[in-house]
């Protein structure tokens, strides 16, 4: 049976199976993006930009199938797969605007010559594995800064995204990105190893689980291929100071629970000064047993299934390990009887660092609450993690937030807002989070060769 078929989380129903690469056909796929590439990086700048800009439009204009699509296949609320097609194409659309002044060559101080100069170079064939919980703006990320590069893409996705990536394959064809230049695989995961061994492919992008990052990293290593990693993230959210705690702790609960909690950066761990942490607490599981929960294409749901019926097991195993263990459990954690992955979503607390919970990542609508007796315990409790992908600081004193934002281990930190994400601010964690940075400027120079001319006179 093929590895990649789509499912309906919200019926447990099969919707279509598609046919797996062969491996016979990784050869002539290899070939393919080679030989595209020479064409591709030859093209001017403003050539390729007007594909990736194309590709914006046809988002656009495809808006609702596309969001239909991913409702479908991994049970994103439909509001919110609107919310990822538009943010998708406002990436294709910011490296079409900023693309070619940031491939622009950069003089530099001539130091005895008569120039020098810094050139923004593609390096070839690449390797991105995408997961399925942002179908299309993670594969916007890796694709749109590479493309713009002149590097050509062999992509593959996650078993479960097989509709929505033939569709992301079709509108860059028809935005003008060649065939070859993009190209979609239904691969296995032996099969991406051999892509990535391959001397032909100069870099691979993973988004997904450490286990999945360390054997990608693993691979690259040993052929000495440049990797991206974006990993798990256990994200904390600490509470200094509010006038309105109820208005945090639902921004909180909405954060939290967006995408059915199946999103990395989803802040996962609520760090609450004493003096607020009870009334934090109420409002959160008010907000939690608020929420309907239901099928993903109905707009008055607010939470739908988790992705499948084993992602949906995993979590609440995860919730009975920790009140096993010991810790509270105030709300939710059950799975709801009928078809689907559905379930209730969950509030813990009193989680020690004896507990699984307080180290592992937590992929579903679960909110774990910690209670802080100072500043520094909360920074503490923060940073006590291997994980460090972002965070976020809720205070009125903008200085103390900001003092506290700087103290986080993460690749990325806020204050008083969480998970921002824009085309042009980096994306990318520290720790077991990862290595790397995906969008703005920064995720046009992960894959290129940043190479020095140097001329004097004869």
């Amino acid at each position: 049976m093929s590895s990649y078929v789509t499912f309906n989380p919200a019926t447990g129903r099969t919707q279509r199976e598609f046919d797996s690469l062969t491996d016979s056909d990784v050869d002539a796929v290899l070939s393919r993006s080679a030989r595209a590439f020479v064409s591709w990086r030859a093209l001017d700048p403003t050539a390729r930009a007007s594909a990736l800009r194309r590709t914006a439009e046809i988002y656009e204009e495809r808006s609702d199938e596309l969001a239909q699509a991913i409702t479908t296949e991994m049970g994103k609320p439909l509001a919110e797969s609107e919310g990822e097609v538009r943010l998708a194409a406002s990436i294709y659309r910011w490296y079409a605007d900023h693309g070619p002044d940031l491939l622009a060559d950069e003089p530099l101080d001539p130091q005895g010559a008569q120039e020098s100069i810094v050139q923004t170079v593609p390096v070839g064939p690449l390797v991105g594995v995408m997961p399925w919980n942002f179908p299309y703006y993670q594969v916007a990320r890796f694709v749109a800064p590479n493309l713009m590069a002149g590097n050509t893409i062999i992509l593959k996705h996650a078993g479960i995204c097989a509709a929505s990536s033939a569709l992301m394959a079709e509108i860059l064809h028809d935005a003008g990105v060649p065939e070859d230049a993009y190209i979609n695989v239904y691969a296995s995961s032996d099969q991406v190893a051999d892509m990535i061994a391959d001397p032909r492919v100069h870099g691979v992008s993973l988004t997904g689980s450490e286990k999945a990052g360390a054997s990608v990293a693993e691979t690259a290593a040993r052929n000495l291929t440049k990797a991206v990693l974006e990993l798990g993230g256990s994200d904390p959210f600490i509470v200094l100071s509010t006038d309105d705690v109820a208005s945090v702790a639902q921004t909180a609960a909405t954060a939290r629970l967006s995408n059915t909690g199946q999103a990395c950066n989803s802040p996962k761990r609520f760090i609450v000064l004493d003096k607020y942490y009870d009334d934090f607490l109420t409002e959160v599981v008010k907000a939690f047993e608020a929420v309907t929960i239901g099928d993903p294409a109905d707009s008055d749901t607010d939470l739908g299934p988790l992705s499948s019926v084993d992602a949906r097991d995993t979590v609440v195993d995860q919730v009975r390990t920790a009140v096993d263990q010991g810790a509270t459990l105030h709300i939710g954690g059950s799975p709801l009887d009928g078809d689907g992955a559905f379930m209730r979503p969950a509030v813990l607390t009193e989680i020690t660092p004896e507990m699984d919970a307080y180290s592992e990542e937590i992929f579903g609508p679960v909110a774990m609450i910690y209670r802080a007796e100072s500043v520094d315990d909360a920074v503490r409790l923060a940073n006590d993690v291997s994980f460090g992908l972002s965070g976020s600081v809720w205070g009125s004193d903008l200085q103390t937030a900001q003092a506290v934002a700087d103290r986080l281990e993460v690749g990325m930190a806020y204050v008083n807002e969480h998970g921002t994400t824009l085309p042009g601010l980096p994306f990318g964690g520290v720790k077991r989070s990862g290595f790397g940075r995906e969008l703005g400027r920064w995720g046009m120079g992960e894959f290129v060769n940043t190479k020095l001319r140097r001329t004097s006179k004869a």
